[in-house]
């Protein structure tokens, strides 16, 4: 891992300059291509596509129900009950996040309210290619449900056996409604424009590779989307009581996700940053994906030593990452001085995978910086408001004077008119 040095300025400029956020000019390009194909020639696209991007002939696209009942059948026991639990706790996390709608009539004759609708259509991006990721749809889906979606349409990439079981088992769990095997950029046009198999969606959610991303970006206006998201990231805040193998393990965890993945520790203590050093050394030559985890550490991890608790907080509310750990003594008494991550674990046997998997809170997170301006995926993102407004005439006779007044100052004299005409003696 990289030693950072210096002022806190040059050490969030060293940072900023690693933000894999920006997509390259070649990347839009071919992904452009792709998505007018797909509205140009709809599942004969995706069919196209997916032999080319994935080596994969496909008769059809959708996966028929008799082969999610199979996949649960085929996956262990063990596997089922750890993803049940799973579930039980992603449902009574996001149960408490559900909104509900209002009415006020606080002025004689005036009715203000707000209505909470969820959303018609979702689809739901898995990710497929060298590992699966059942608990992506447990992620993605279960807040849907809680919202009220009613059709949650899914896509994940074929391999050479199909889909793979373990991700149609967690979509049969879940209760996804339709799920087609498909991936990629062209998957994403397919949600947003609709094929003749697969249906135009309200919006999409879920991570991708850097082509999925794009997709995304281009697509949104068409349907809403969750978010941009970058390469998994996480920042170590530690002191002298933390334990360096729980940290150097910690760091790992997001390394091998991918050769961008950040990996940072900002510790107060000399000594934490050299043992935990030794322990990634030593750990990293036990992982199966040494070569993807070593990559991303050598490229974009970071060990930065700060003389005070305040210059770490500093530096870690700057980067704004996508998950924090808090190994301070006494953790919970530094949780509002955290301004921006995305998720947030508080002491030592709150490890990253934790959320990941199991707690509870939503593992779709902003990344790149964006956590100063988006949050966690959660049921909100699956509703509407709409605000509703009833006046009765007197009502409006109290007010009618000083909203004629806002119109005739913005020039729009047909505001101003719509208002006075009801209070004309003819009318």
């Amino acid at each position: 891992m990289k030693r950072l040095t210096g002022t806190i300025d040059t050490i969030l400029k060293e940072l900023k300059n690693e933000n894999n956020l920006s997509t390259s000019l070649q990347v839009e390009t071919e992904v452009k291509a792709i998505i007018d194909k797909v509205k140009t020639i709809g599942d004969q696209a995706l069919l196209d596509f997916t032999s080319q991007f994935d080596n994969v002939q496909l008769s059809e696209l959708r996966v028929p129900n008799s082969l999610l009942q199979a996949a649960t059948a085929k996956v262990e026991p063990a596997f089922l009950d750890a993803l049940q639990q799973a579930k039980t706790n992603i449902e009574s996390f996001h149960s408490k996040q559900k909104q509900h709608a209002f009415l006020d009539n606080e002025k004689d004759g005036v009715i203000r309210g707000q209505l909470i609708r969820p959303l018609e259509t979702v689809g739901v991006y898995v990710p497929g290619g060298t590992a699966a990721y059942p608990s992506s749809v447990l992620m993605n889906v279960l807040p849907a449900k809680i919202a009220g979606v009613k059709r949650i349409v899914m896509i994940t990439p074929p391999g050479d056996n199909g889909v793979n079981p373990y991700v149609l088992a967690a979509a049969e769990l879940a209760g996804v409604d339709e799920i087609y095997q498909v991936g990629g950029a062209h998957g994403i046009a397919a949600l947003a424009y609709g094929t003749e198999s697969i249906p135009k969606v309200d919006k999409i959610v879920g991570p991708g590779n850097i082509y999925v991303a794009t997709a995304k970006r281009e697509v949104f206006g068409s349907v809403d989307i969750d978010m941009i998201a970058g390469p998994s990231e996480i920042v170590v805040l530690a002191d002298e009581t933390a334990n360096p193998a729980f940290i150097a393990a910690d760091l790992l965890s997001q390394a091998e996700h991918d050769i961008l993945s950040r990996a940072i520790l900002i510790t107060t203590s000399e000594k934490i940053a050299r043992q935990t050093q030794i322990e990634m050394d030593k750990q990293l030559e036990k992982l199966p994906r040494k070569a993807i985890a070593q990559k991303s550490i050598e490229t974009n991890g970071h060990i930065i030593v700060v003389s005070s608790k305040q210059e770490m907080f500093d530096i870690m509310n700057e980067v704004a990452p996508e998950h924090l750990e808090v190994q301070l003594e006494n953790p919970m008494n530094y949780l509002y001085q955290i301004k921006n991550a995305g998720s947030i674990f508080l002491g030592s046997y709150a490890s990253e995978p934790l959320g990941d998997y199991f707690a509870g809170p939503n593992h779709v997170l902003p990344t790149s910086g964006t956590a100063k301006f988006f949050s966690p995926l959660g049921v909100e993102d699956f509703t509407k408001r709409s605000s509703f407004i009833s006046y009765t005439k007197e009502a409006l006779a109290k007010e009618k004077d000083a909203i004629v007044l806002l119109a005739t100052k913005e020039g729009l004299d047909a505001h101003a008119k719509a208002i006075q005409i009801r209070f004309e003696e003819e009318n």
